[in-house]
């Protein structure tokens, strides 16, 4: 600075030289600033940056959000809105004002942060990222579990202790992530890729112990969610304690109300496996035992001696079988026949009963005229007419008087 009055012998400096010293000054000083204010005049811009102020009770700075930054905000600003941001301090020279350039911006207080998680929520709902079809069954005996937490939390430890515990065989890797901060969504995310895209594990846990709202965002968070979403490996959530909560719950295919409820429910415990195992060998073992014996029960009917025996009771009892069909049917033929034959008998005697010849013998006769025509109405007759006169037995031909 003294080097910029010595420039001038009267000590002078051009407002360009001003502003540019100010420049240099605030811009080096103020690179990571994070702030949090309430927005007011908010103005979006056409090209997508997004132009307002940040004020408190007592003050206000200009700020300006840039379209490239604006693209990952998860909510929509709007004036009153309570957020918190982080960015650097700019000089305008040609206006000679400065300004906050935000690079990232959430909202600020727990009912804002409430407010955005439903607000997201409601979002990744929509797409069908929570629905219940789908959820996977977990495997029942896990070779392998991925832990995605932070290695030096209480979470990884007792999750460790239970594994000791429960089954010493289930092999653990843990994926280290940071659980807290604006750091951590990017690193979970990275974890979860890295063991879908070298299929390290049968299962993965993703979780933190407990905190505070701000402190267990990250597992609300987008990216978060939807690399849950998009695993290829099942995904217990547990984050923090069981009255505790994140979108990632919503996401997994099973939700743990804390980490070491998650172990519990990943790992199988190996006593009562092998219980499992024993009860199943003894029914096993039984059965097997049982068969063997029947069947040796069912062989010794069939040796040498026997078998002559059951062949002959197998015969006698075809015999038996077939004389009794045999009779059966002898004794069917002949109530057949004798029914044809009644039948027959029957028709006979109806045949016979029909038989002019029989009329004729019970003292009819048969009257016809000298064409063969039978005369059935004698008023027909005249006198004169011929006639042929056939009893029983001969034939008499008569004239009409």
């Amino acid at each position: 600075m003294e080097e910029l009055f010595t420039q001038r012998k009267d000590n002078t400096l051009t407002v360009a030289q001003l502003t540019n010293l100010i420049k240099t000054m605030l811009e080096n000083s103020f690179q990571n600033i994070l702030l949090k204010g309430e927005i007011s005049n908010f103005k979006p811009s056409s090209a997508g940056h997004l132009y307002f102020s940040l004020k408190d009770a007592e003050a206000q700075i200009s700020a300006v959000m840039f379209r490239g930054s604006a693209l990952g905000l998860n909510f929509q600003p709007k004036d009153g809105t309570m957020v918190q941001v982080r960015g650097k301090l700019s000089v305008y020279a040609p206006r000679g004002n400065y300004q906050l350039i935000i690079t990232s911006m959430e909202k600020a207080g727990a009912g804002n942060i409430m407010e955005m998680i439903e607000e997201r929520k409601r979002k990744l709902a929509a797409e069908g990222l929570f629905d219940s079809q789908r959820k996977r069954q977990l495997p029942f005996f896990p070779q392998t579990v991925g832990i995605v937490t932070s290695p030096n939390g209480a979470a990884l430890r007792d999750i460790l202790n239970i594994r000791k515990r429960r089954n010493d065989k289930v092999n653990i890797i843990v994926f280290p992530a940071l659980v807290q901060g604006d750091t951590a969504a990017p690193t979970i995310v990275q974890m979860i890729e890295t063991a879908n895209r070298h299929k390290m594990c049968d299962v993965l846990i993703v979780g933190r112990g407990g905190g505070s709202l701000e402190d267990l965002l990250p597992f609300s968070e987008e990216s978060v969610v939807r690399a849950i979403a998009s695993s290829n490996i099942p995904v217990v959530s547990a984050v923090g304690h069981e009255i505790d909560w994140a979108l990632s719950d919503f996401a997994a295919d099973r939700r743990a109300p804390t980490p070491s409820a998650a172990a519990e429910i990943v790992i199988p415990e190996k006593s009562m496996i092998l219980d499992n195992i024993g009860f199943h060998k003894n029914e096993l073992y039984n059965s097997i035992s049982t068969r063997t014996r029947n069947l040796r029960l069912l062989l010794r009917s069939f040796d040498p001696e026997n078998m002559h025996t059951r062949l002959l009771n197998i015969e006698q009892r075809f015999s038996e079988r077939f004389d009794r069909a045999f009779e059966s049917m002898k004794k069917s033929i002949e109530e057949l026949i004798k029914d044809r034959r009644h039948a027959l008998e029957h028709c006979r005697e109806i045949l016979e009963n029909c038989n002019p010849q029989t009329i004729f013998d019970r003292g009819y006769s048969m009257v016809t005229d000298e064409t063969g025509r039978i005369i059935r109405d004698g008023e027909k007759l005249n006198s004169g007419d011929q006639i042929r006169i056939r009893p029983a037995k001969g034939e008499i031909t008569a004239t009409v008087n």
